[in-house]
């Protein structure tokens, strides 16, 4: 976690190093505008730590209204880099070019101003549409054929949720689009593949009642994700259990269909004594049900090959804002269905709420629904 913060706010400090010196060298700005917008910059990368800090001591109505101001600039920032910089380097590769070949190597036809102007707005109205777009929950279906339901089941109706991120952001508005998604695809087994906390949720009140409400017949599983540990896990478990969930940490239970869960590997940071060996909580399992495994990251154990039939995961977002999804991509697959080695299925969300910035951008948020059917 602490290498983790450190990376991020190196990062984040250089990423607003260089759109100060872009704006200011485009712009023609005095130090009487640049000074004003270097302490503003300042102030936004610090802005996690003094949202952490307003929320400890209870400020909450100061919290909130930080975190959304600066999440929202966290995000135009890295959407303006990610713009912007590409745009430099190809004016830098084409003029060294140029030289080196003493050829005129075309550039794009800007100046000075348009070139900071064009991807400035264009990153504004890409997180623009993100905000709203982070609002639109998508279903997304997958139908797997099994003979393994029980005699009288012909077809069951999984619901996964994931990545739910409640806390300053993702409260009653948010949280109650992604439930009611859930409610109209009435599931038989809802379950939750980690993250359902941020890691500030010192006062959520009303928000865990909001799931009682959604009772399917053969139960409400859940998971631990990374976040539960940045959160606190007492409380995060308090949250997740008020909730109505069954908290599967290490764990196994055997009804209609087996339903597995395994802690988040983070949990051996915080000395969770729940990490186990993921093939032999399986293969203690009835080999005649259909088995759901239930794991955070989208990590197949190469152990447990052949001991599941489906694998749930989430963890990446699909990246949340393009194109950080082409970082994510050489760590974890891609989102949605993989087909494994002896029919057994994993399948990746991109999730349901948002971390950090309130905006997906090409990466829309998701309730999955899985329907198992007689073969």
């Amino acid at each position: 976690m602490r290498l983790f913060l450190i990376g991020f706010f190196v990062v984040y400090g250089l990423m607003h190093i260089y759109a100060f010196l872009r704006s200011k060298a485009s712009l023609g700005l005095g130090w009487s505008w640049a000074a004003p917008l270097a302490i503003f910059m300042a102030a936004m990368v610090l802005a996690p730590l003094i949202v952490w800090y307003l929320e400890e001591r209870g400020l909450d109505l100061g919290a909130k209204a930080l975190s959304h101001l600066g999440y929202m600039w966290l995000g135009l920032i890295f959407l303006f880099v990610s713009v912007s910089l590409p745009l430099d380097i190809y004016m830098v590769l084409a003029k060294g070019a140029g030289t080196v070949l003493n050829r005129n190597i075309p550039a794009l036809p800007l100046s000075s101003r348009a070139a900071f102007f064009v991807p400035f707005f264009l990153s504004l109205a890409l997180l623009t549409y993100g905000y709203f777009d982070a609002l639109n929950i998508r279903t997304e279906r997958l139908t797997i054929e099994t003979p393994k339901l029980p005699p009288g089941v012909e077809r069951l109706r999984i619901v996964q949720i994931s990545d739910v991120h409640v806390g300053l952001i993702v409260r009653e508005r948010r949280l109650g689009r992604i439930l009611r998604k859930v409610r109209e695809l009435k599931p038989d087994i809802l379950v939750a593949t980690g993250d359902i906390v941020d890691g500030q949720i010192n006062r959520l009140p009303g928000l865990a009642e909001m799931f009682r409400d959604i009772t399917p017949p053969y139960g409400k599983y859940a998971i631990t994700g990374n976040h539960e540990f940045y959160a606190g896990l007492p409380q995060a478990l308090a949250f997740i259990e008020g909730a109505g969930f069954k908290v599967l940490r290490g764990e196994a239970v055997s009804g209609v269909i087996n339903v597995a869960g395994v802690e988040d590997s983070t949990g051996q940071y915080f000395g969770s004594n729940r990490l186990v060996d993921e093939s032999k909580l399986l293969a203690g399992l009835p080999r005649e049900k259909f088995t759901l495994l239930l794991k955070h990251r989208p990590e197949v154990d190469e152990a447990s090959k052949g001991l599941f039939d489906l694998q749930l995961s989430g963890h990446t977002h699909k990246g949340q804002i393009f194109p950080f999804y082409l970082v994510t991509l050489t760590v974890y697959p891609a989102t949605g269905r993989h087909d494994l080695a002896g029919g057994a299925v994993m399948y990746l969300s991109r999730g349901s709420g948002t971390w950090g910035p309130p905006v997906r951008v090409f990466a829309p948020p998701e309730v999955t629904l899985i329907e198992l059917v007689r073969k």
